[in-house]
């Protein structure tokens, strides 16, 4: 499985990347910003994206909205620290695939794969 991993915060991409290890998953690319990320996502081929939502540079809503526009299938999962009901519905109507509120476990990140990727991790 290759995952694409976008945090601006280098200690929260740790322990995502941690996180996914810990299930089996090593073919982790990161980016820092949306930009990057973007820039990542349209060279390379992932089977989902792990994004934060507050990004410098190009925010999680914005990458999303630019993933959708060539690619409607990949799940897009964004983390977030913030659970609040009307950003999760605007993220959702936006074409997200599904969220994870920050601090998560490895178990709830299992979850949210298995659903969308259908494979056990």
């Amino acid at each position: 499985m290759k995952v694409l991993l976008a945090d601006d915060s280098a200690t929260m991409r740790t322990l995502h990347r941690r996180c996914l290890n810990k299930l089996g998953i090593d073919d982790v690319t990161e980016a820092e910003d949306g930009r990057q990320a973007l820039d990542r996502f349209n060279a390379g081929t992932f089977d989902i994206v792990l994004s934060d939502w507050n990004m410098p540079v190009m925010d999680g809503l914005s990458l999303l909205k630019e993933i959708r526009q060539v690619n409607n299938d990949i799940p897009v999962i964004m983390i977030t620290a913030e659970a609040e009901r009307v950003r999760i519905v605007t993220a959702l109507q936006s074409g997200i695939s599904d969220y994870l509120v920050k601090p998560f476990t490895p178990d709830g990140l299992r979850e949210k794969l298995e659903k969308w990727i259908g494979v056990s991790v």
